[in-house]
């Protein structure tokens, strides 16, 4: 079969590789589409310290079973057979750590990721690992979403993550930083499940933000490269600032900027993580401090989160205010 492998940084090479053997505990899936990652970018110039080369990488993946190991159907509860569409989780607890018995599955100090310690989905065939077949994360889709969108759902649930920490309420305004295809994920949810008010977008790319806008149409983009950022939300909320800011961006000036717009009680999403070469901002701790801030860290997903996608209900939970920046939903990550 054709895969696509990583051997160092700038060394991908598409070759033709054996078919992978499913085990008796695995599960062999057609791979039908692999979306590519950000982080797939990042690895593919700078490695990863949890990839061992060669290693077949992609993780935002959907496809078909082939093959359902003997042991499976009787070992793990959901019942699989060939011909199933399928959904693969990226992060993998271990489902047995104290964080993963808190139901932080997301936290797991024991992940392994799919396209990492697992080979991935930028092949023809992949094996689903007994690892994500313990901890429920092979997930079945509907028949009204194509394998396009079901590979988008990995990207989209750590979206979801995020935003279950924010408590967002009817009518709060936000500012998404980051005009990419999470930016918008960002704002669909945030209007579509919470039902929040002004949506302002913010991205230092004019073509970026005028294609994302037709996509999404937030209530105002604001293109960070012509003016201060804090002064136009400030404005566009007659001084009062945001009320939910994400910064779906790996630039540190954006979080700074987060801080400074928070209306009082705001609620903030380090959503994008920022380069391990210059990983620290400058925070006005007073701002946190008096206008009761909130800050939180949002780290992937956990199985759970990744089925949310496939339902139209709405979240189980939502957190409260003073809700712990560390807790997240028991049933979700």
């Amino acid at each position: 079969m054709k895969a696509l492998r990583f051997y160092a940084p700038d060394d991908l090479r598409l070759e033709d590789v054996p078919e992978p053997e499913c085990g008796p505990d695995e599960v062999k899936m057609r791979v039908r589409n692999c979306s590519t990652c950000g982080t797939d970018v990042k690895i593919r110039h700078n490695g990863h310290q949890n990839l061992t080369p060669p290693r077949i990488i992609g993780h935002e993946i959907a496809g078909e079973i082939v093959e359902v190991g003997a042991e499976v159907n009787a070992s793990y509860g959901t019942q699989w057979q060939v011909g199933d569409r399928v959904q693969v989780i990226a992060a993998v607890p271990c489902g047995d750590c104290y964080e993963c018995s808190k139901g932080w599955m997301e936290v797991c100090q024991n992940q392994t990721s799919v396209g990492y310690q697992y080979d991935g989905g930028f092949a023809e065939f992949m094996i689903v690992p007994r690892q994500v077949l313990k901890v429920d994360g092979l997930n079945r889709i509907p028949d009204n979403v194509g394998f396009d969108e079901a590979s988008a759902a990995e990207p989209f649930a750590c979206a979801i993550n995020a935003q279950e920490q924010l408590g967002i309420e009817p009518g709060d305004t936000v500012v998404v930083f980051g005009a990419g295809p999470i930016g918008c994920m960002h704002i669909r949810i945030a209007r579509g499940v919470h039902q929040c008010g002004p949506v302002y977008l913010v991205d230092v790319n004019a073509e970026r933000l005028a294609m994302s806008a037709d996509a999404v149409h937030p209530d105002e983009v604001i293109n960070a490269a012509d003016g201060d950022v804090v002064a136009r939300v400030l404005e566009l909320t007659n001084g009062r600032g945001a009320d939910v800011i994400i910064t779906a961006t790996a630039a540190n000036i954006t979080q700074e900027q987060a801080i400074a717009m928070a209306a009082r009680n705001g609620r903030i999403s380090f959503f994008g993580g920022l380069p391990k070469t210059n990983p620290t901002i400058t925070c006005d701790s007073n701002l946190v401090h008096y206008r009761q801030l909130h800050i939180h860290g949002a780290n992937g997903s956990a199985p759970a989160t990744t089925r949310r996608p496939w339902s139209t209900s709405r979240p189980a939970r939502s957190p409260s205010r003073t809700s712990s920046p560390g807790m997240s939903p028991s049933t979700t990550s």
